[in-house]
């Protein structure tokens, strides 16, 4: 909101201009000085006033924003988001939700493709077909792998490229939110498309979790900094992953995220350096393609968790493309160890959920 939008709400709220301090009240001609009754009158006067300006304050500013829900049957929701697009993020969302199922076979996994434009999940866990729909009117997710995966991929042609306006865009989240039947998951993995777009700000306005927060502050800064809200009942079993590559343009976009989270007291669950280093298959030599120890240097500067490294490998990338991760495909590979680690990391550091 701009200089003139906040002068709007100032006088919509009939608030006092930024800076000046109420006029006093006005005294008819011959009026002495005020009697300590009048005075403690005024006083009581006053106070009620500004608490009134206050509710009709936050009345204004809350206009439009969503109240959050939580996902039926979702106990703990785990968003990983990135700034930037390229990092990797839904390869390595695809093999952490594997990754999470298969570190305790008693746990439920779900898998969420918010990228509307570009959903690439159905292909990573080798998934065709429509949903159905149940007796409610609900989509049934498909399954693989024992996870139970959404996307817009399920609902268009493979080659159809989705052309449309953001409204239309945050009601197919909606869609894909609140019009699915998850059953009961203990984890919901989410993952996010790059960007501050309308898919985060849908997110964001309608499920509480962590990264939410985050994409609300950048769009809404002046919410935040008059609501008075309870963290602690908003971030309840949910938390977020920032996933970046060493490379030093990629560690920008991650920094501003973490930061950002910082500012509004959300908690991030850690930083996950994807692309760390590349093996020669041949010789064995290791160079650091993007660079070395980047995302690992970021955690430490910036008092976060550093939550793991996953390798630049052929494999990764040749399993996703097959649709065959390479933790299910190749479960014992260094590759597929580093993400069952990185897994077991976000679990630890997860609250405790409700009963």
């Amino acid at each position: 909101m701009g200089a003139a939008g906040w002068r709007w709400a100032l006088r919509a709220a009939r608030l006092p201009s930024a800076g000046r301090a109420p006029a006093a009240p006005q005294r008819g001609p011959g009026c002495g000085a005020a009697t300590p009754a009048a005075a403690f009158a005024d006083s009581a006067s006053s106070s009620s006033r500004d608490e009134v300006l206050r509710d009709r304050r936050a009345r204004i500013l809350s206009r439009g924003l969503p109240k959050q829900k939580p996902i039926e049957g979702v106990k703990q929701v785990v968003v990983l988001a990135s700034g930037k697009g390229g990092v990797g993020k839904s390869t390595t969302a695809v093999n952490i939700a594997l990754a999470l199922a298969a570190n305790d076979s008693t746990k439920e996994v779900g898998l969420l493709d918010a990228d509307i434009y570009g959903p690439s999940i159905p292909k990573m866990m080798n998934l065709k077909g429509n949903p159905e729909l149940t007796p409610k009117n609900l989509m049934r997710p498909l399954k693989n792998y024992g996870i139970t995966c959404m996307s817009m991929g399920f609902l268009i042609e493979e080659t159809a490229p989705v052309v449309w306006r953001g409204l239309m865009v945050m009601s197919a989240v909606e869609k894909l939110l609140r019009q699915v039947d998850w059953g009961q998951l203990d984890y919901l993995v989410i993952d996010m498309p790059p960007g501050t777009g309308d898919v985060q700000l849908s997110v964001s306005q309608n499920i509480p979790i962590a990264e939410s927060i985050w994409w609300c502050a950048i769009l809404f800064p002046l919410q935040f900094s008059c609501f008075s809200l309870s963290f602690e009942d908003v971030l309840d079993s949910h938390g977020a992953v920032i996933i970046s590559t060493p490379q030093d343009v990629a560690l920008l976009d991650a920094r501003k995220g973490a930061e950002m989270f910082r500012k509004v007291h959300v908690p991030v669950l850690g930083l996950v350096q994807n692309m760390s280093v590349f093996q020669c298959p041949k010789c064995k030599h290791e160079t650091h393609i993007f660079g070395a120890n980047g995302v690992r240097d970021l955690a430490k500067t910036l008092g976060l968790d550093f939550l793991g490294d996953i390798p630049l490998h052929v494999n990764i990338r040749e399993m996703c493309d097959s649709g065959q991760p390479v933790v299910i495909s190749q479960p014992q590979s260094d590759a597929a160890k580093a993400y069952l680690k990185i897994a077991m990391e976000i679990v630890r550091r997860l609250p405790v959920p409700p009963a």
